[in-house]
């Protein structure tokens, strides 16, 4: 289903006040129901079934791109650690569920990689699984890594924390969830599924803005939990 802002996607042929919202929660296991919405909220989650989870979002403008029905926005810099990655100037960054992982150009990943690998100097190195280049060894149980942040325009910042950054690829190795995408790699940043799970993002085209959450489990709660009977708006 192509839910992009071409006039011939499937928002196009809503009822025009749906047609102008889409907020997308994807579950991070594939046994458990994610949501989709067209139309404003309000959304509740269990078991906090008084709170509207547009409560948690924070907004960054959607940037057009000329030729393209895509979502994009803007990354200024990515933080690891309390230390700042550089991200060139006027980097563009796609959302893009086609994706399975977030992709990097290559002069971006390596600045990522090199910093990721040092605040994580302490956990015991594997043999990279491909596509992955960083990984680590699960034979002990809770392996939890700092935060990475996309810090976006006006100061917001987009955090994508250990369920989001770390992939589980075998029983005993975990990677980082990130690609390089090569050196021409364009746009220069695409912010792929695995990034998306258990994060509520909102794309509102009548204020041309992007809503999103960070991850919903540092709420004790998930995309699987909506309790739809509280839903008050049809």
């Amino acid at each position: 289903m192509a839910l992009s802002s071409s006039r011939y996607a499937w928002p196009a042929f809503l009822y025009q006040p749906l047609s102008n919202i889409l907020s997308l929660c994807l579950p991070s296991k594939p046994s458990a129901p994610g949501v989709m919405f067209f139309g404003s909220g309000p959304y509740y989650l269990l078991p906090q079934s008084n709170v509207d989870v547009r409560s948690y979002l924070c907004y960054t403008p959607l940037v057009k791109q000329q030729d393209s029905f895509g979502y994009f926005i803007r990354v200024n810099s990515i933080l690891i650690g309390k230390k700042s990655i550089n991200v060139p100037a006027n980097t563009i960054t796609k959302l893009n569920t086609m994706d399975p992982y977030t992709t990097l150009r290559t002069d971006i990943y390596n600045g990522v990689v090199k910093r990721f690998s040092k605040v994580t100097k302490r956990l015991r190195p594997a043999k990279p699984v491909a596509p992955f280049s960083l990984c680590y060894s699960t034979s002990t149980t809770g392996l939890k890594v700092p935060d990475i942040d996309f810090i976006l325009p006006d100061g917001k910042k987009w955090t994508v924390s250990t369920p989001n950054s770390i992939k589980q690829v075998t029983h005993e190795v975990a990677c980082l969830a990130f690609v390089d995408g090569g050196a021409t790699s364009e746009p220069a940043i695409v912010i792929g599924i695995f990034q998306f799970e258990d994060n509520f993002l909102e794309f509102n085209l009548e204020n041309s803005t992007f809503g999103f959450s960070s991850s919903l489990l540092r709420k004790q709660t998930s995309c699987s939990n909506f309790n739809f009977t509280l839903i008050n708006s049809p």
